[in-house]
């Protein structure tokens, strides 16, 4: 039996959400659309296994999940731990339903003369290569969709580099030097560009010997050019953050060397 997109929502509902995918939600991505881009993300609620790389980056404290409409509007949060628990608890009506949601956000860009572009960890780190429905990951699934994240995982920025249409940015962060060289150092070899929360509005011109560009005048980092750090201004509880995810660049130890 093929489950209509109805049925799969009603079985959604169950675990408490009744969509996957937020699109063109926050200011980022809307900003998205003046380059043409119709953007999906998708946010979860982060935890050991769904951001397994937190503890040692130390981030979960100053956690982006609760920046921006999240920080004061409670139903947020629960639509992310209902998604959360969806996924966990019934994975394949999930992947049904977020590939259907997936679809409909192909046909709406097309009906707008737009380029989809999806977000699947807006709050996770899941390896999607390893999520397979239907014999298909996601990205084997939707080829000519462009798909980007956000990552505080190696592993994860090593398997992206096997996909033609998934572009990720590593997660930089100060509190710990081990986790610091680990994600430049797979950053390095798998040209992938690195993302550093700055404390300061001002962001500061070059950071590690790169040219720092504003990550915050768009979410789309694949249209970033290579070989740069993606400097973004610290949010809700991460501008309180004194564990060293949250960099004060005049501070920081910019003798750190990227590793090769």
């Amino acid at each position: 039996m093929i489950n209509t997109k109805k049925s799969l929502i009603d079985i959604a509902r169950t675990h408490g959400c009744a969509s996957l995918l937020s699109i063109n939600s926050d200011s980022k991505t809307v900003k998205g659309m003046t380059k043409g881009y119709l953007t999906g993300v998708m946010y979860m609620m982060p935890d050991d296994q769904l951001c397994p790389m937190s503890e040692i980056a130390g981030c979960r404290e100053a956690c982006l999940v609760s920046a921006g409409r999240a920080a004061f509007m409670p139903g947020i949060g629960m639509a992310r731990a209902a998604r959360t628990d969806f996924f966990r608890k019934n994975r394949e009506t999930f992947m049904e339903l977020l590939f259907r949601e997936i679809q409909g956000l192909i046909n709406k860009a097309d009906k707008k003369g737009l380029i989809p572009a999806v977000r699947l960890n807006g709050t996770s780190d899941i390896n999607w290569t390893n999520v397979i429905h239907n014999g298909q990951s996601v990205f084997e699934a939707f080829p000519d969709v462009q798909f980007y994240d956000y990552t505080k995982s190696p592993s994860i920025i090593r398997a992206a580099a096997g996909e033609a249409n998934w572009s990720v940015v590593g997660s930089y962060s100060g509190a710990s030097q081990q986790y610091a060289m680990l994600i430049t150092a797979a950053a390095n070899k798998y040209g992938s560009n690195v993302a550093v929360v700055f404390r300061s509005a001002d962001l500061p011109d070059t950071f590690m010997g790169k040219r720092v560009i504003n990550g915050d005048e768009t979410d789309l980092r694949f249209l970033d050019d290579p070989n740069v750090i993606v400097g973004l201004k610290a949010k809700g509880q991460a501008k309180k953050d004194g564990t060293g995810f949250v960099v004060d660049a005049d501070q920081h130890n910019t003798q750190l060397i990227m590793a090769a």
